[in-house]
């Protein structure tokens, strides 16, 4: 577990290579700083308050008691953790879970590249940690939470993680409007191809360390990640041959975490050749929906069409394949002659976590521009958004090229 709770934390750099990548050389700073300062800063909401919200005793299956937890408190090096019969140290828990919630508000920074000041994204992570993630962790994850009780199962976060940064995305990059300057495409290829990579090997912690121990789910959640990032990879790959007559290794990157996205709520429910379906169609889910968002809204790294759409596509297909067979401590999907109930659960989950996400990071966004700006200046956005905020500059000392 804690091999695993490492790899989940090498994402979060992962991350800000892969989009730091993606964006423009004046921008680069900024984007991987709002992922690495998420390292720091949601670490010790979650010492503080966040583990308690999400894991401490219930409150009407909404959230957990802020106190019971609250920097750790009633917690020592002996006290085990009893969501599950893992039998592990609670402490190993609270850090693995620790890095779930560093990497989730990190996501939503994608889609509003370039555009929010860093005073404002700090406020923003901390009301979002709290009042957003923390809710729905406890509401799917903890045994006492309402949606855990409907029935609702999600592995590894495609409800929790991935639906809530995909509609957080979506409003934000709605809510601060379109970029001064539209990029003419990726500025460092090589980064994206590194964080892809630190991103597609730290998912196996993400997903077989989900089990919480060894064992044949554990197995069979390693191996239906895989092959959904492969197939989703391939099959994006092969889309975006046919749609500009050259195959693209940015999009084959971008297909691979589209797939691994999609997985995540299934992984561990799911037979291997189900996760190659579940990766074909998320190549094609992902890609179409992203193409659909850019014509309407300046989502700019496609968080929403392939984490939101990604997280929300394999969360419904975990209730048509799941397969107790995997996983017999799981439901049984359609397929598997379980009936309609668990996908009408799944997508009951799905909406009503996406209309909190989008309404909520829409009102968080309203509060904090009545105390300081969200937007960066015009003026910022066209010199250099790192050099303005930060002194800073990847590339050249002075910050001008």
């Amino acid at each position: 577990m804690l091999l695993c709770t490492s790899l989940v934390m090498l994402m979060t750099p992962g991350l800000a290579f892969f989009y730091g990548g993606l964006v423009q050389r004046k921008g680069i700073l900024t984007i991987m700083f709002q992922s690495f300062v998420s390292m720091s800063w949601v670490a010790i909401l979650w010492f503080a308050v966040g583990y308690s919200l999400a894991f401490g005793p219930s409150l009407n299956g909404i959230i957990g008691n802020p106190l019971h937890y609250a920097f750790l408190q009633n917690i020592n090096a002996n006290t085990l953790f009893t969501g599950n019969d893992a039998g592990i140290p609670i402490l190993v828990h609270f850090v693995y879970q620790m890095m779930f919630a560093i990497i989730t508000p990190a996501l939503i920074t994608g889609a509003f590249v370039g555009r929010v000041k860093f005073k404002a994204y700090l406020i923003f992570i901390t009301l979002w940690t709290l009042f957003v993630y923390c809710p729905f962790v406890h509401m799917v994850w903890s045994p006492q939470g309402v949606m855990a009780k409907w029935g609702v199962v999600d592995f590894a976060g495609g409800i929790v993680v991935h639906a809530t940064a995909g509609f957080a995305a979506l409003a934000s990059a709605l809510y601060v409007g379109r970029r001064v300057i539209q990029p003419d495409g990726s500025h460092n290829i090589p980064y994206i191809a590194l964080g892809a990579g630190l991103l597609w090997f730290g998912w196996y912690g993400f997903n077989a360390g989900s089990e919480l121990q060894v064992n044949t789910i554990t197995v069979s959640a390693f191996v239906t990640t895989d092959i959904a990032a492969a197939f989703a990879g391939a099959t994006w790959l092969f889309i975006e041959k046919m749609h500009t007559g050259k195959p693209k290794f940015v999009g084959f990157l971008t297909g691979a975490v589209a797939g691994l996205a999609t997985i995540t709520p299934a992984a561990g429910y799911v037979s291997i050749q189900s996760a190659a379906l579940i990766g074909v169609v998320a190549g094609f889910v992902c890609y179409y929906c992203a193409l659909f968002v850019k014509k309407y809204v300046d989502d700019a790294l496609d968080v929403f069409g392939v984490h939101g759409m990604g997280g929300i596509t394999g969360s419904i297909l975990l209730g048509v394949f799941a397969s107790q067979a995997w996983n017999n401590k799981g439901p049984s999907g359609l397929l598997e002659g379980g009936g309609i109930l668990q996908v009408a659960k799944q997508l009951a989950a799905v909406l009503i976590t996406s209309i909190w996400s989008f309404i909520f990071t829409l009102l968080i966004l309203w509060i904090i521009n009545k105390f300081t700006p969200v937007r960066i200046s015009t003026n910022d956005a066209r010199q250099s958004p790192d050099y303005s905020a930060f002194g800073e500059d990847a590339y050249t000392p002075s910050g001008k090229e």
